[in-house]
């Protein structure tokens, strides 16, 4: 049987293994544009949960799937990220309720994960993670019908995941031409394989940044010891509440609360009952949250300040304390925007001159996480929040945000930042919420976007052979071609985006240029004119800074 403690330390052990590898992960993506890449996501996903998980000590195997579910939805950054969470979230519900678990329990904990990941992904493409984590659940559900052996179970599950890997370039065409497996599918491996280890009964894998599991240190009892450390929430509260049969909320909106108003939230919820840890300075605020939920069974509230003043010992905390992040704020107003944008400039637009409530740093070079849209949505005074992603590797995220939040969140697909712009800019505040979701998409989907970046590594992309250090020309997301300089890229990248729109019968009045960190205002202007010299007077072409870092140039083109 796997005891807590063990699934504790496996999946720590699965977080290093994946930090170690994350470059490696990182160099299978097939397309070398310098986004967020899957390695980096994933290790970052699951990194999340494992600083958590180190702070158990004595758990049950279902108190470490909750720990790890929630921090890990949290955490999930990019889509690779979310979609390693939902397979977690299985274990959450496949060991409710469970102290240790058997082969069978864990093969039902992945097939649930499984099923969620698909539900969340709106297009699955076989070929990926998804394929990987579907073909291994299937055949550890097959072999725990005969052999419930925990070891048995989870190795044959990790055979088949790997043979899975190896099967992906031939569902994936692009994978096949570059001569790679899928970066996510090998993310995943990399942590089964690392449970597995310690399933046998192996170390936890030593890492570059390693979390290793935590024991409590025994200080002595002095005066200046009491204090070594601030408490910044004094009451642990802890209470159990019956659940209502005809409450239809979400518990992770209760969790979502109370992170706001506290830290070290533990929530764990059953058909009949939910089950919160937290400490806070406003415990009647928690009771009375959960009281939306039902009726309250139990109820313990302490004071922790009082505790560490008459005890001898105190846990050692991790030296990584949460940074300070936006509070959360009443919804006050209709609406309110959050949107997603990497560079001074663009945050300063989004912020200032587009009336975005909030901007959360991120796009190409970082992917923000769960938790950080999230954390920008309850700080936005408004009962509906659109939330603008503009990055195609952001908007799963996005989603995941939308349920937790305790006001109505509407997640606008935006997949650029021309997008962003073009959508803000369509807002009709006389308009009810649905009215605006749709003409703000239609006004994204109305405009062309180019973008200008280099290529990170070497690579065989769609017919192009690419050289680590050339200069990339995106057509809409979509490699167009590749050149040596970036002052002719963009007139001729600007040419190919209005062309494609006047063959599809859209006109084309305005070629925005918003230009990255790395170009100065001469560079842009003399951009500019080459686009002017492609296009013809009669379209408006002007620049702003976007500062953005990574892309030198976007392109809208409406």
């Amino acid at each position: 049987m796997i005891q807590g403690a063990m699934l504790r330390d496996a999946m720590i052990s699965a977080s290093n293994a994946l930090s170690n590898a994350k470059q490696e992960v990182d160099a299978l993506n097939v397309f070398p544009v310098p986004d967020g890449d899957t390695g980096t996501n994933m290790s970052m996903t699951i990194g999340n949960a494992a600083r958590e998980l180190a702070r158990m000590n004595a758990p049950t195997a279902t108190e470490v799937a909750d720990v790890a579910s929630a921090a890990l939805l949290r955490g999930a950054r990019g889509n690779s990220g979310v979609i390693l969470s939902l397979l977690f979230r299985g274990f959450s519900k496949g060991l409710k309720g469970k102290e240790e678990a058997d082969g069978a329990d864990l093969a039902q904990a992945l097939t649930l994960g499984v099923e969620a990941a698909y539900k969340a992904v709106m297009k699955p493409t076989e070929g990926t993670i998804l394929t990987v984590a579907r073909e291994a659940a299937a055949v550890g559900k097959t072999v725990a019908e005969k052999d419930a052996d925990p070891i048995a179970v989870w190795e044959a599950i990790c055979t088949e995941a790997a043979a899975s890997l190896e099967r992906t370039p031939d569902l994936l065409p692009q994978l096949k031409k570059a001569g790679v497996v899928d970066a996510g599918g090998k993310g995943l491996l990399i942590v089964m394989e690392a449970m597995l280890d310690v399933f046998k009964g192996g170390e936890i894998v030593a890492g570059n940044n390693p979390v290793a599991a935590a024991t409590p240190v025994k200080k002595s009892n002095n005066a200046v010891g009491n204090f070594d450390q601030d408490i910044e929430f004094a009451y642990c509260t802890e209470f159990i509440v019956g659940r209502d049969p005809k409450c239809t909320l979400d518990p992770l909106a209760l969790r979502a609360y109370l992170e706001s108003i506290g830290d070290c939230v533990v929530v764990v919820d059953d058909d009949e009952i939910i089950k919160v840890h937290v400490h806070t300075n406003h415990p009647g605020k928690a009771m009375e949250e959960a009281l939306k939920y039902g009726q309250f069974e139990t109820v313990k509230v302490e004071n922790m300040r009082i505790q560490h003043e008459n005890a001898g010992w105190v846990e050692e905390e991790d030296a990584t304390a949460a940074q300070p992040v936006l509070e959360r704020v009443e919804p006050e107003n209709d609406y309110g925007f959050v949107a997603v944008a990497a560079g001074v400039g663009l945050q300063s637009l989004f912020h200032d001159d587009l009336a975005c409530d909030q901007v959360v740093s991120g796009g190409q070079t970082m992917n923000p996480s769960t938790d950080d849209i999230l954390t920008a949505i309850q700080a936005t005074p408004a009962k509906t929040v659109f939330v603008l992603p503009n990055n195609k590797n952001i908007i799963l995220a996005a989603e995941q945000a939308a349920p937790l939040a305790d006001r109505q969140v509407c997640v606008l697909p935006t997949r650029t930042i021309p997008q962003g712009i073009a959508a803000m800019l369509a807002f009709n505040p006389e308009a009810d919420s649905e009215e605006n979701m749709v003409e703000m998409q239609k006004a994204a989907d109305n405009v062309s976007t180019g973008s200008v970046t280099f290529a990170a590594r070497d690579s065989d992309f769609e017919g192009h052979k690419i050289h680590e250090g050339e200069i990339l020309a995106l057509d809409n997301g979509k490699l167009s071609f590749v050149e040596t300089e970036v002052g002719r890229a963009v007139p001729k990248l600007a040419k190919t985006l209005v062309n494609g729109r006047l063959a599809t019968g859209k006109d084309v009045n305005f070629i925005t240029v918003i230009y990255g960190e790395d170009v100065t205002e001469e560079e842009a202007e003399q951009v500019c004119d080459g686009i002017r010299a492609k296009v013809g007077d009669d379209v408006d072409v002007s620049a702003i800074p976007g500062g953005q870092p990574v892309y030198y140039y976007f392109l809208s083109v409406e």
